[in-house]
């Protein structure tokens, strides 16, 4: 992968990025997403933000072989600190990271938020978690996108500021209001492994010593939840 040949999980990132944003990229590893949409002509500039220097080096130097210096800068910082109010963002892309990693980064610098309008996300995991964040602090998912892509699944989660977002159930916040009606195999084959993963835990904490009641519990009312959507959505 480079720029000029995305992933297929960045591409599809980059399909909801506003034509003509301003966008901050944080986590953005090589810079091969800002890059991409500036060389398009998709995006008015931005910022390609890094926690880490190595991967700060490389989006760097990225940037600077493609002579894109004066439309991007790489900045080496923590989460949203990577913005500065003169940078006019107002696209954030945070993508393959924890959906708890990716919620602490937008928490800890809500602040400077101020002007972004749309939200791309796309956790790895925990996509519960940064559904509830955005339908809690002011941002309405306009869409969802499921993607498998070399053994893996990925969730696409893009939402726009909203003066009041919809409120939405566990279920919701769980499976997606967007895929639970989509009804896509790749959603299904996805809940079907985490059906299997979740009857197998409670097969050993069922074998515990001492069985912890409320983890069966827990455990039974997941797996029932799981078979009542996929029973909903294979029908």
């Amino acid at each position: 992968m480079d720029a000029d040949h995305l992933s297929n999980r960045l591409a599809t990132v980059a399909s909801y990025v506003p034509k003509g944003s301003r966008l901050a990229d944080i986590g953005t590893d090589h810079a091969y997403l800002p890059v991409n949409l500036l060389k398009r002509g998709l995006i008015a500039g931005g910022v390609a933000g890094e926690v880490v220097r190595g991967p700060f080096e490389n989006a760097a130097h990225e940037i600077q072989r493609e002579g894109l210096t004066d439309r991007l800068t790489a900045r080496l910082a923590n989460g949203l600190k990577a913005i500065e109010p003169a940078d006019q963002i107002d696209t954030v892309v945070i993508a393959g990271m924890g959906g708890t990693l990716i919620t602490q980064i937008l928490t800890q610098d809500f602040d400077r938020l101020a002007g972004v309008k749309r939200l791309i996300l796309q956790p790895n995991v925990g996509e519960m978690v940064v559904r509830r964040f955005l339908m809690t602090h002011g941002f309405q998912l306009v869409t969802e996108k499921i993607l498998a892509e070399d053994g893996h699944t990925y969730e696409v989660l893009v939402a726009d500021l909203a003066d009041q977002p919809k409120i939405y159930n566990d279920e919701e916040l769980r499976f997606g209001p967007y895929l639970l009606q989509e009804h896509s195999a790749i959603f299904i084959a996805k809940w079907q492994r985490e059906l299997a993963r979740t009857q197998e835990v409670l097969t050993q904490v069922q074998q515990a010593a001492v069985v912890p009641e409320d983890k069966v519990a827990q455990l039974t009312a997941e797996i029932q939840e799981i078979e009542e959507v996929l029973h909903r959505v294979s029908a």
